[in-house]
């Protein structure tokens, strides 16, 4: 096994070289840093967290919102009492035909209401199975909320007539149109 050699020693002539190749040198003063007066360090200010904070606000402020892209309100969903719930859940699928559909807007409440009872019971004597009843989403009702929408639910759901409704499907107005099964007529 080599044995570890010695490190080499520093030549006169070594150190007379290297002093010529550095050139002339002189000595720094040595400072003492200057100490605060009992003061505490200042508080970490977190600025980079309340810049990102201001871009996310400010991006949100400056993106165009569509109200049409967001849902208002919850699903309407409903079956009568003695059906299988395959009824609705083929009902929310599409599984049937809408034969005839009513748009409420721009009605207030009483004249919707009218409306639409008279819809159903020529439904009823036409023999139309399923119905489309476009509500709308409330978008314009305010704090009320939508009015034309829990006005056709409570409807609804007082009617002998009525086997299951859903909210439409969003192609059909999403939760702004209501899907109604009706029972057949003999």
């Amino acid at each position: 096994m080599p044995r570890k050699s010695e490190p080499k020693r520093i030549t006169d002539e070594d150190s007379r070289l290297f002093r010529e190749s550095i050139g002339k040198v002189r000595r720094l003063e040595q400072r003492t840093p200057a100490l605060r007066a009992n003061k505490p360090p200042p508080a970490p200010h977190p600025a980079m967290f309340e810049a990102d904070e201001a871009a996310v606000r400010d991006e949100l402020l400056s993106s165009a919102v569509d109200p049409a892209a967001h849902e208002i309100g919850d699903e309407l969903l409903y079956l009568r009492e003695g059906h299988p719930p395959t009824l609705l859940k083929r009902l929310r699928r599409g599984h049937f035909s809408v034969g005839d559909e009513i748009d409420l807007h721009q009605m207030d409440e009483r004249t919707a209401r009218a409306t639409l009872d008279e819809f159903l019971a020529d439904c009823k004597r036409r023999d139309v199975r399923c119905v489309r009843i476009v509500h709308g989403k409330g978008l314009r009702s305010g704090s009320a909320g939508p009015v034309l929408k829990r006005m056709t639910d409570r409807v609804l759901r007082r009617r002998a007539d009525v086997l299951a409704f859903a909210s439409a499907r969003p192609a059909q107005g999403g939760t702004g149109a209501t899907v109604v099964l009706l029972r057949r007529t003999r």
